[in-house]
């Protein structure tokens, strides 16, 4: 082989070995992935609920601090199949892939964090601010998962994300009984340019997380 024609192959090779495409998961979708990820929404059965619990890691219980109970990547396939299932009747294929057409692709982590009896709805706080007051309760505020420092790192580096918001979980009965809340980190699915992404969760109590996922498991 003439060592031109080496040359050629060797750098196809590295280029292609070298673009974020080849380490992770699709992105930007095809055609045909829009329309797959669009009829497995619309699907709504156990089939779809399988596939997007591969994007979901559910984690054990520490000894103290609040319950980092699972963390799910979703990429933007997943997302389109989420999308399509919260879709009213009626949404098409064509629907779909017109919306999806120009739009930026994005990857969300969601953290689900829940109470436990060393970190629960109620907080003991003295009843004044007299020095020797005694020792009273208050309610935990919604917006406590803003104590809660979330970390994504690619390749040792880490990600700012595009948007972070929360989510109360509450127990209604009776009444409503705040929960916990989920984490919703959302970045530009293209920061993503490795085969691998850690999700280092710290919560103001108890030990910290963290939770690797291999992206190239992931559609």
């Amino acid at each position: 082989m003439p060592n031109s024609c080496r040359s050629f192959i060797a750098l196809s090779l590295a280029i292609l070995l070298s673009s974020p495409g080849s380490f992770a998961f699709s992105s930007p979708l095809s055609d045909e992935a829009i329309r797959e990820a669009y009829f497995l929404g619309q699907r709504r059965d156990e089939k779809m609920a399988n596939f997007l619990e591969k994007y979901k890691q559910h984690l054990r219980q520490r000894d103290s601090g609040p319950y980092i109970a699972w963390v799910e990547f979703l990429t933007p396939f997943a997302l389109l199949v989420l999308h399509s299932r919260d879709r009213s009747m009626g949404y098409s294929a064509q629907q779909a892939a017109q919306e999806h057409r120009g739009q930026e692709e994005s990857v969300a982590i969601n953290i689900d964090v829940l109470f436990t009896e060393s970190y629960g709805a109620l907080i003991q706080r003295p009843t004044s601010n007299r020095s020797g007051a005694p020792i009273g309760f208050t309610f935990r505020p919604s917006d406590f998962w803003r104590d809660i420092d979330v970390q994504v790192m690619v390749k040792d580096k880490s990600l700012k994300p595009a948007r972070l918001t929360g989510e109360p979980i509450y127990f209604c009965a009776d009444g409503c009984v705040l929960m916990g809340a989920t984490l919703r980190l959302e970045f530009p699915a293209r920061v993503f340019d490795s085969d691998s992404a850690t999700v280092h969760v710290v919560p103001p109590e108890g030990p910290e997380v963290w939770v690797d996922f291999d992206l190239t498991a992931l559609r």
